[in-house]
């Protein structure tokens, strides 16, 4: 089957956590390629700085992805703005929390899963209506490569992204006929901030420090958000409606499906292999 394709053509692009990584670079690359960009995040200075970065039309609003209303005034704000259709709508804030469950602060994990996957509700819930109204473009969801699979000392991050996943897929479905697509985003190892600004209390690798724990990822994360940016752009363009960024993503998710109860332990023995 030939898939479709719909290229940006200087669409609308809409992006939460736009502020650093993979958001950041989303709305630097598409602006550089003539869609206007409206950005948010709730990094005012982070936002600040790509929207300098940016080089064409932008509507920038710092806001908080857990708070509905903010997100619905935000989807008002870019309806009376935008200049053109919206081409896609894409909700990639998200945060983790590293600790066992034994061990873990209920509040972390709560923190995690109101913004990973409370975000993404209060994005579609704002963002979709105006693609219906349309009748095309589409709303992207980025869940994770642990949306994929399970990873220890990350419950409640995986839990989220598997929320994303599950939700995404079915609204796919109810999308259907609409014009409007959804799809589905999981990054593997990307080298952006989200260890950094972890609420870190302790790793499967036997971190106590947020810094090793960062060091460690950092030699893991072999993809820049540039690149991320680039297959995600093309998988929207492409029209799929599963988008793995990265050669890991690729090859956990053949490997999860292979092996669905021992894969961890194929992903022990490459972290040995790799000298974590």
């Amino acid at each position: 089957m030939v898939r479709r394709r719909f290229p940006m053509d200087g669409k609308v692009a809409i992006i939460t956590g736009a502020g650093s990584g993979i958001g950041r670079a989303l709305a630097v690359r598409m602006s550089e390629q003539g869609s206007p960009v409206a950005i948010a995040d709730f990094d005012a200075d982070g936002l600040a700085e790509t929207e300098a970065m940016v080089t064409g039309p932008v509507l920038a609003r710092t806001l908080d992805v857990r708070e509905r209303s903010a997100m619905m005034a935000f989807a008002a704000s870019v309806d009376e703005w935008a200049p053109g259709p919206i081409g896609f709508a894409i909700n990639n804030a998200g945060v983790t929390t590293s600790q066992s469950f034994a061990d873990s602060s209920p509040e972390d994990d709560e923190w995690v899963m109101d913004v990973n996957f409370g975000g993404v509700i209060n994005g579609s819930h704002a963002f979709l209506p105006l693609l219906l109204k349309q009748g095309e473009g589409t709303l992207v969801n980025v869940s994770s490569l642990f949306g994929l699979i399970g990873f220890p000392y990350q419950s409640a991050y995986c839990a989220s992204k598997h929320a994303v996943r599950g939700f995404t897929e079915s609204l796919r479905h109810e999308m259907r006929g609409t014009g409007v697509r959804v799809a589905a985003v999981h990054p593997g190892g990307v080298k952006t901030n989200i260890v950094v600004n972890a609420r870190f209390h302790a790793d499967d690798a036997g971190h106590s420090d947020a810094s090793e724990a960062a060091e460690g990822f950092a030699t893991l994360a072999r993809a820049t958000p540039e690149k991320a940016a680039k297959i995600i752009q093309s998988g929207i363009e492409a029209g799929k409606p599963r988008i793995r960024v990265g050669a890991d993503a690729v090859a956990m998710d053949v490997i999860s499906r292979i092996a669905p109860v021992r894969y961890y332990g194929l992903i022990d023995k490459l972290k040995v292999h790799l000298g974590r």
